[in-house]
């Protein structure tokens, strides 16, 4: 019997493959373990076959439930076993993520799980911090060169747009203190910086922000970390803007622009949310007991604006549009589905139209675990008492999502805007106020 999880690489493989491996000593692309709990061990495997240092082009197989002579361990595959190893692709902690399959594979001995994994197009893959490459039939962190030469020929893959350089753009347009003081210690391991003397320069090409081939940052180092990314990408902004009633007809009761690179804009974009955006008013559940309900979950509304920002379409000059009406939110972006996702298979498929942007999310804590956003947003939103998110991916060229308000849909509440004495706007809900951030 052969058991299949998602498979994300093509792959030929078949029983009879995997039995000669058995037979075989290990080699760079062959290793075996008897092991089913070494995570650290797995993954450093996973990220060594994805750097593919010989640069050999073929896919490595990490062959579990096999003892080192080559004899089965009496292994007993599971469904859990094979979702924990897939999980190794999504779980944050492999960056970028890695393409590779889980197949279990039945013989009289025992069972045969194989990650097989493909060579990444755009090496250096880390895993914890750390660059892991095959030398031979063993791991090892890479040194200097070794991460120069992927890095190298990384820029001979280049295909995405935050990869590619801002020919435009020089080093000296990058932000250095936030990068070697806040996000460099996020994303390589402290033990590995300590004797790092590359200069900043290689520092940001290690991590895909620049390319020494155009002595230019890429795209994703301006987003990142430019002094004035608008001024290379024209709209790599958002637009929030708040509507009176329920229409885009209606008075403009408050707007504002975010502008600046993600590292500056992120914590900007999370604190207004929290502070303009959600609002929380006692509701009667009986004669005597109440509840607090909030127009909407926090973590919600966050996670749906991350996820515009890091899969939108940066070579579209309009901007993420934040749009709030009385009973509701509209978060919309230049983009549609990517790749492997499809409207047939949303939002359980997806893929990354920038995967340092999604790269450089993860390491900053604005993402926590790939491809899980959506079913915790159904969930917050189910809780708060919040009718279903409506998702708009069927446009060609954009995407969208509409969430409701939990207050105007319970209790009917309309929000409206009254003048203050100095010119700024408050919320006013039964007569209670509550002041907008930045006063307007």
């Amino acid at each position: 019997m052969t058991i299949v999880i998602t498979i994300m690489v093509e792959t030929s493989l078949n029983r009879e493959k995997v039995f000669k491996m058995l037979a075989d000593l290990e080699s760079e692309q062959v290793e075996r373990t008897s092991s089913t709990s070494d995570t650290n061990k797995f993954a450093q495997a996973v990220c060594a076959f994805s750097n593919d240092i010989s640069n050999t082009g073929r896919n490595g197989f990490l062959l579990i439930g096999v003892n080192d002579n080559g004899a089965l361990s009496k292994l007993k595959s599971s469904d859990k076993l094979l979702q924990n190893f897939g999980g190794l692709r999504s779980d944050g902690n492999i960056l970028p993520q890695p393409i590779m399959s889980v197949q279990s594979y039945s013989f009289d001995e025992g069972d045969v799980i194989v990650i097989e994994v493909q060579p990444s197009p755009f090496p250096p893959v880390r895993y914890k911090g750390k660059t892991w490459i095959r030398v031979g039939p063993r791991k090892a962190v890479a040194n200097e060169m070794e991460e120069r030469i992927l890095i190298e020929r990384r820029s001979t893959n280049v295909s995405m747009f935050d990869i590619r350089p801002c020919i435009e753009a020089r080093v000296t347009n990058i932000e250095k203190e936030p990068f070697l003081n806040t996000y460099l210690p996020r994303a390589i391991d402290p033990g590995l910086l300590e004797n790092d003397k590359r200069d900043f320069e290689e520092k940001l090409a290690a991590l895909r922000f620049y390319t020494s081939q155009y002595n230019s940052p890429t795209n994703a180092g301006i987003l990142l970390l430019g002094k004035k990314p608008e001024y290379f990408i024209p709209g790599a902004y958002i637009q929030f803007v708040k509507f009176k009633g329920n229409g885009l007809d209606g008075d403009i009761l408050n707007e504002k622009k975010f502008t600046g690179n993600l590292m500056s804009l992120l914590p900007r974009i999370e604190s207004f949310i929290d502070d303009a955006i959600i609002i929380e008013r006692p509701v009667p559940i009986s004669t005597l007991q109440e509840k607090t309900v909030k127009n909407y979950p926090n973590w919600a509304i966050r996670e749906l604006m991350m996820n515009a920002i890091m899969h939108r379409d940066y070579e579209s000059n309009a901007p993420i549009k934040f749009y709030q009406f009385d009973d509701r939110i509209e978060i919309s972006n230049a983009g549609g589905l990517f790749g492997k996702a499809r409207p047939e298979n949303f939002p359980n498929e997806n893929d990354y139209r920038n995967p340092v942007i999604a790269e450089a999310m993860k390491v900053l804590g604005y993402v926590n675990r790939y491809n899980r956003g959506i079913a915790r947003v159904k969930r917050e939103l189910k809780e708060n008492g919040n009718p279903e998110a409506v998702f708009n991916y069927k446009r060609i060229g954009a995407f969208g999502v509409v969430v409701y308000d939990a207050l105007f849909e319970i209790i009917g509440i309309e929000y409206k805007s009254e003048e203050t004495i100095d010119g700024t706007s408050k919320e006013t809900i039964d007569g209670t106020s509550k002041e907008t951030i930045d006063g307007t």
